[in-house]
């Protein structure tokens, strides 16, 4: 059985800089340890073949491909993480990082506006921020194993809960809805994704707003 767009699989991956050790991701216990990854929860992946939930050259990749099998993919900064952009780095006033209680130093990473950003130099006037990915312009490659294909209903929409909203609400299905069972705060950010839930799954999606007690 080879893989197509839509379909949803378990995977396994571990991705490296290429021609080096050094480990950047992975969802492999032994892999994660050996590289010393602070990595919780470790475990494969559930994804839907074709909807950007992996790196552009990746997710191509996969289409077409055998399940329990493994395989070896090199892939350009294009199709990974992206070239370097040299606009992508600028420069901030220190004050700003103070004024969040952070004292900003060269070679420091961190989450500024729920980006991963890299500082290059700092003095007490101006901080040089690069907001570049850190693995971008690098030639990135991944070991996979595809385990299996996934057909549970439930698990697909748990995957995609996963993936999108970074958390798991309960929810109802009624034919072809999903009531989601969510706090009242939580609503425009499952309106913002309900779009995907019916491109990939075929599946509308409601709010069920649930009130604290």
């Amino acid at each position: 059985m080879t893989l197509k767009k839509n379909d949803f699989i378990e995977i396994e991956f571990t991705g490296n800089i290429t021609g080096t050790d050094e480990i950047f991701d992975t969802n492999i216990k032994a892999d994660a340890e050996r590289a010393e990854l602070d990595i919780k929860d470790i475990k494969p992946f559930i994804l839907s073949i074709g909807n950007q939930m992996l790196p552009k050259g990746f997710d191509e990749d996969i289409e077409g491909k055998e399940i329990e099998k493994s395989y070896t993919l090199d892939l350009n900064p294009e199709d990974a993480f992206g070239k370097r952009d040299p606009k992508m780095v600028r420069m901030i006033p220190t004050r700003l990082f103070h004024e969040q209680k952070i004292d900003p130093k060269r070679g420091m990473q961190l989450s500024l506006d729920g980006q991963l950003v890299r500082i290059l130099s700092s003095d007490r006037g101006r901080t040089l921020v690069d907001f570049n990915n850190p693995l971008a312009g690098k030639k990135i490659t991944y070991k996979y194993k595809i385990n299996k294909t996934i057909t549970d209903e439930k698990e697909k929409i748990d995957a995609l809960q996963e993936f999108l909203f970074r958390k798991k609400f309960e929810f109802d299905k009624e034919e072809k809805i999903i009531k989601f069972k969510i706090d009242k705060k939580f609503e425009p950010f499952v309106k913002m994704f309900a779009p995907k839930f019916e491109e990939i799954l075929g599946l509308n999606v409601e709010s069920k707003i649930i009130e604290k007690k």
